[in-house]
C-alpha cells in the first residue's frame, strides 16, 4: 500500500516498531519559509528561483494566491523548484478572488499583499479557516488606509480588500497570532509611507517573525525592530530548508521508541525556531547531537516529565504531549492558549484524545498537563488537523492497537509523513 497522503485509507493502523530505528531522514521543505519566500518573490518584479519548495495543500494555496496577485510561476515538483516572475501589485487592475483553503499563513499573508492593489480582492477559505479570527488584521489594514469589507461575520473570512494601503504606524495585538504581524511586515516596503507596528500585547511565536525578517532580508528588504522603510524587493535565488515542525515528529520518534534518528538539512543555522524542540527532548532525557545542518536524537530508554512554556514553538506542543505519555513523571505545557484558534482547539483535542486512550490528561486555560501511562488501543479522531494525526501516530510506535482516522489530513503540510514513519522500521 502506498503511504502517500493521497492513497491512505480512511483509517490507518500504526504498526509498533519491533526494533529501535537507526535512520537519517530529510523532511519536506518548510511550509512557513516556503510561503514567506513565495510572497516576497511574488512582490519582487523580476525572476526569482526558489529551491527546496514544499508542495503540500497549504503551499499550493499560496501558489494559487500569488498567481492571483499577477505573478507567473513555473513549477518543477520533482526538483522541488519554483521559478517566480514577480510583479508590482500597485499597478494591478481588475477584481481577484483568492481561496486560501485551510491555510492560515496563506490567508493572513495574502490579505495585506492584496491590500496593495488599487482594485478589489476577495479572500476566502474553507469553513475551518472561516472559523479562525481575522479581526485584528482587518482593523490594522483599515487604519493603514485600505478598504476592507466584511462579506460574512465581522472579523472573519470572507473579506474583500481594496487598496492602495498608505502605511504608517499601526497598533496590533501580539498575543493572538504572529501571522498578522508577518503579513503586514512583508507588505510594508510597498506601502507609500512604509510601516511601523506597535504591539499592544506580548508577541507569541517570536521565532516565526524572526524567520519573516530573515526571508525579507534575503530579498533585499531589512526589518529594523518592527519598522520597514518604503522600498522594493529584489529578485533572489533562495533555498528553503526542511520543515522544523515536521522534523519534531521524527526526532520525537527516537525519544519514544529508542534508537537513533537524524534529521538532515536542519541544525544550528536554521531560520526556524522549532528546531528548539530538540532542546526539550534533551531536557526529558534523550541524547541530542547538533551540527550546522543536522540534528540527531538518540533514545536513552529514560524520559522525564518537564514543565515548559512553549509559546514560541507552539506547533510542536502536540508532539511533546505524545512524548510525555512515556515519561516517568507528569509534563506541563504552558503559554499556548492561542493554539485553541488553530485548525482545531489543539489543547482540548489533545486532552480529549489522550483520555480516550486511558491517559490521564488535564486541560488548562493556556496549556495542558499529561500524566504518563500505557495507551490503550484507540482509533483516534484527528479533527481535520494534520498535527493531531502526525502526533497521535507516534503513540503507535510503542503501543499496539493505535489507529488514525482521516490520516489523509497530513497532506496539508507533510504528504509523505506516514511513508517516512514507516522508514523508521526499515520499510
Amino acid at each position: 500500500m502506498s503511504l502517500h497522503a493521497d492513497d491512505l485509507p480512511d483509517v490507518l493502523a500504526v504498526t509498533p516498531l519491533t526494533s529501535p530505528p537507526d535512520v537519517a531522514l530529510r523532511p519536506p521543505g518548510s511550509k512557513s519559509i516556503t510561503n514567506r519566500a513565495l510572497i516576497c518573490a511574488a512582490l519582487a518584479p523580476g525572476r526569482s528561483t526558489l529551491t527546496g519548495v514544499l508542495f503540500a495543500d497549504d503551499t499550493r494555496a499560496m501558489l494559487d494566491a500569488v498567481r492571483a496577485l499577477g505573478a507567473n510561476l513555473t513549477l518543477d515538483e520533482a526538483a522541488r523548484t519554483v521559478v517566480v516572475d514577480g510583479v508590482d501589485p500597485r499597478t494591478a487592475s481588475g477584481e481577484i478572488r483568492i481561496d486560501a483553503r485551510q491555510s492560515g499563513t496563506t490567508s493572513r499573508f495574502i490579505l495585506p499583499a492584496a491590500a496593495l492593489r488599487p482594485a478589489r480582492g476577495v479572500v476566502d477559505g474553507t469553513p475551518q479557516l472561516r472559523a479562525r479570527p481575522f479581526a485584528a488584521l482587518v482593523v490594522a489594514l483599515r487604519e493603514l488606509g485600505a478598504t476592507v469589507e466584511d462579506l460574512g461575520e465581522a472579523g472573519y473570512l470572507p473579506v474583500a480588500v481594496t487598496g492602495p494601503v498608505a502605511g504608517g504606524k499601526v497598533a496590533l495585538p501580539g498575543h493572538i497570532s504572529s501571522q498578522y504581524l508577518s503579513g503586514l511586515l512583508m507588505a510594508g516596503p510597498l506601502m507609500a509611507e512604509g510601516l511601523t507596528v506597535e504591539l499592544t500585547s506580548p508577541l507569541v511565536s517570536v521565532p516565526y517573525v524572526e524567520a519573516t525578517a530573515a526571508v525579507m532580508a534575503a530579498f533585499g528588504v531589512p526589518v529594523e525592530g518592527l519598522t520597514v522603510q518604503p522600498g522594493a524587493y529584489r529578485p533572489t535565488d533562495f533555498d528553503i530548508e526542511p520543515d522544523a515542525s515536521a522534523a519534531s515528529y521524527l526526532l520525537a520518534a527516537a525519544a519514544v521508541a529508542g534508537g537513533r534518528v537524524t534529521v538532515e538539512g536542519l541544525g544550528t543555522r536554521s531560520l526556524q525556531g522549532d528546531v528548539r524542540f530538540a532542546d526539550l527532548l534533551e531536557r526529558m532525557g534523550a541524547r541530542v547531537e547538533r551540527s550546522a545542518d543536522r540534528i540527531t536524537v538518540t533514545g536513552t530508554g529514560e524520559l522525564h516529565g518537564i514543565d515548559v512554556d512553549m509559546a514560541d514553538i507552539s506547533d510542536t506542543a502536540q508532539t511533546l504531549a505524545m512524548v510525555a505519555v512515556f515519561a516517568d513523571s507528569p509534563t506541563s505545557v504552558r503559554g499556548i492558549g492561542f493554539i485553541r484558534g488553530k485548525e482545531t482547539d489543539r489543547i482540548g483535542a489533545v486532552v480529549t484524545e489522550l483520555r480516550r486512550a486511558g491517559i490521564e490528561a488535564e486541560e488548562d486555560e493556556d496549556g495542558f498537563t499529561i500524566h504518563p501511562g500505557p495507551p490503550q488501543p484507540t482509533a483516534f479522531d484527528t479533527y481535520e488537523d494534520h498535527r493531531m494525526a502526525m502526533s497521535l501516530a507516534l503513540l503507535g510506535l510503542r503501543a499496539p492497537g493505535i489507529e488514525i482516522r482521516d490520516p489523509r489530513c497530513v497532506a496539508k503540510t507533510y504528504p509523505t509523513y506516514f511513508a517516512d514513519l514507516a522508514r523508521l522500521a526499515g520499510a
